[in-house]
């Protein structure tokens, strides 16, 4: 029997990566056994209009305008994987050796986060290039409209001669936008990961994942470029269900045997650490008494949240091996991201939300192997966001980014180029839950302003980042930091005038 070991997950793994490589080795015996209101109608009317479906002589004579060799796009999602779950970025146990190979391979973007945490507003921040305030779809009912989803990443993609496709969770709205993809499996609301096919035969909603995935690529054209957006359920809990997180039973003795990483702001009270107002009815605490509540508990649901992962990391392996075979692999990019993060018991807290790194900080991995050598295994340090993948999209294939996108390009960075990059940026979280204060704030590279803006007085939070990564001690309200509060409530009101008028 192995001998088991406690780990402690920290907003700083990813500077302990050779630590994390010491105890890695140390577990390989282990490691090495397992393994809305529009109709559909005018949805459809519309889009042929505003997002112009492809129409053989304008996309022909758009083509011949355009570089003849563009790259395959496979743009893989996950739902609620928080940044530090990944080999690559330095945590000592989970196992995702085919995300860490594309990372290898390619380019890793270390301080990725998203604007908003919470799935359908992330999500349409990532199709669209914009902030929530811009967009407007902040909560579970509101869609695109026809004209706003004309100016989303796969409608110009589509517009400008790539044959795409959707597989997996859609997550925006109550309209699907099966008719703005050229193949469509995609689902509405949250998924189940247990189903059954007609011969009521057991399918795991990764496997029907990964199968949809490859039936897209085994009948693209051969003649287009396209792209793959494969959105994954996984590692999000089962709501409504009592196991929370439902993995395929391959994976039930996976980790059996470690003692798994708990956040190393596991032993703040959290009635200490969050004012009252916080601690009355708030749904992330609600939801830690189902999965946290105990260690045993804790334990168990990191677990089963670790090999979500690991399944997730094996599907992403198997389209991978289906581009190689199909002979795309030279000329197919992947990027890899999480639509938020997640709270594994952090400061007492479950789900998302919240302006936290734990909610807000995501992977972001672009493989590109058209990139000379050089351009590999490269690890960027600047502040990026979930708004900056769609231009970095349009981008890499040669496509015009429209004005309405407020993200930028990454391809410069990939490329080595050393130009101006934000410092900051503008957080939201404005979505209705009686069980969720709203917040907004500004986060820098070395501290974070947060404001609960419907609380009367205003109450406010400020971090220093450096010195206290997993944010539990509040500066504001301390005197010898009021002149850096000052600043950053000055910021704050230029970022979000700038983001949202």
């Amino acid at each position: 029997m192995q001998t088991t070991q406690v780990y402690s997950m920290s907003t700083s793994l990813s500077q302990t990566a050779l630590e994390a490589n010491k105890v890695k080795a140390d577990n390989q015996a282990s490691r090495e056994k397992m393994m809305s209101t529009i109709s559909r109608r005018r949805f459809n009317q519309c889009l042929a209009a505003g997002a112009g479906l492809v129409l053989s002589q304008t996309l022909s004579s758009r083509i011949k305008a355009e570089e003849t060799i563009r790259p395959n796009i496979v743009f893989l999602l996950a739902d609620d994987m928080r940044w530090d779950t990944l080999g690559c970025m330095g945590n000592p146990v989970i196992q995702t050796p085919h995300l860490d190979r594309l990372a290898a391979e390619g380019q890793v973007f270390d301080q990725c986060r998203v604007t908003t945490s919470i799935c359908c507003s992330s999500r349409a921040s990532i199709l669209s290039g914009q902030y929530v305030c811009r967009h407007g779809i902040d909560d579970f009912a509101k869609t695109f409209t026809p004209e706003a989803f004309a100016q989303c990443y796969p409608a110009l993609l589509r517009n400008h001669g790539y044959y795409t496709g959707f597989v997996g969770k859609y997550g925006v709205g109550t309209e699907l936008p099966e008719k703005a993809f050229d193949f469509w499996r995609g689902f509405g609301g949250q998924g189940n990961y247990e189903n059954f096919d007609e011969a009521g035969t057991f399918r795991h909603l990764n496997r029907i994942t990964a199968e949809d995935s490859l039936a897209f690529l085994e009948n693209c054209p051969k003649d287009r470029p396209f792209c793959l957006n494969v959105s994954f359920k996984a590692p999000h809990c089962q709501d409504g269900d009592a196991r929370q997180f439902i993995h395929e039973e391959e994976y039930n003795d996976l980790y059996a045997d470690l003692i798994m990483p708990v956040p190393a702001s596991n032993t703040v009270s959290y009635e200490d650490r969050f004012p009252e107002f916080f601690r009355d009815n708030n749904e992330a605490r609600r939801r830690w008494k189902l999965r946290f509540a105990t260690p045993e508990m804790q334990q168990e649901s990191i677990r089963k949240y670790y090999r979500l992962i690991t399944g997730l990391d094996r599907v992403a392996g198997e389209i991978r091996d289906k581009v190689d075979a199909l002979g795309f692999g030279e000329n197919t990019l992947f990027i890899f991201t999480s639509d938020n993060g997640f709270f594994l018991g952090d400061s007492g807290l479950a789900g998302k939300w919240y302006g936290y790194e734990a909610s807000i900080r995501v992977p972001l991995i672009i493989y590109d192997p058209r990139s000379s050598r050089k351009e590999q295994d490269v690890r960027h340090y600047i502040p990026v966001l979930n708004i900056d993948i769609a231009p970095t999209i349009l981008e890499l294939a040669n496509i015009p980014i429209p004005d309405t996108m407020q993200g930028k390009s990454l391809v410069s960075r990939m490329q080595g180029e050393k130009s101006m990059w934000r410092s900051d940026f503008f957080y939201e979280h404005n979505f209705h839950h009686p069980g969720i204060p709203k917040s907004e704030g500004v986060v820098s590279r070395e501290y974070k302003y947060l404001r609960y803006h419907e609380q009367n007085p205003l109450y406010e939070e400020l971090f220093d980042l450096n010195a206290d990564p997993d944010e539990v001690i509040n500066l504001a309200g301390k005197e010898e930091y009021e002149p850096l509060l000052k600043r950053m409530r000055n910021r704050f009101d230029e970022l979000k005038e700038e983001c949202c008028r």
